[in-house]
């Protein structure tokens, strides 16, 4: 089974009918349900943000989606961090919470879905929806 690392982009995508990439992102979480799907621990606390400013029941929404879709939160570790970190040092527009998940597609051998047209050039990785 191949894994599918989450961007916190897709997930709040996925979330929002109003956002312009909610159809993408509808589209790419259902044709990938037979994959694993992974949420960095870093992505999951951004998609958390929003929801927790709006109180307890949006908050349970987000943690429903993860439960219902069967989306794993990975943990950060040391190796996570290290690459992470020389992500960032390499491609200095990258912003940390992007090379997190970018490291963690790397650790896990995975693929990373984003809605981030940018990434495109910084990892094989990465596929934009």
């Amino acid at each position: 089974m191949a894994i599918v690392v989450l961007d916190a982009s897709i997930v709040i995508a996925f979330l929002d009918a109003r956002d312009p990439h909610h159809a993408a992102a509808v589209a790419a979480v259902g044709q990938s349900r037979r994959e694993e799907l992974v949420l960095p621990s870093s992505a999951y606390a951004e998609v958390l943000v929003d929801p927790w400013r709006r109180g307890p029941d949006a908050v349970a929404v987000v943690r429903r989606l993860v439960t219902d879709v069967g989306i794993r939160i990975e943990p950060l570790n040391e190796q996570i961090a290290e690459r992470a970190a020389r992500l960032r040092a390499h491609h200095r527009a990258l912003r940390l919470p992007d090379a997190l998940v970018l490291a963690t597609a790397d650790a896990l051998d995975a693929t990373a879905f984003t809605c981030d047209r940018s990434w495109q050039r910084l990892s094989r990785r990465a596929r934009v929806v």
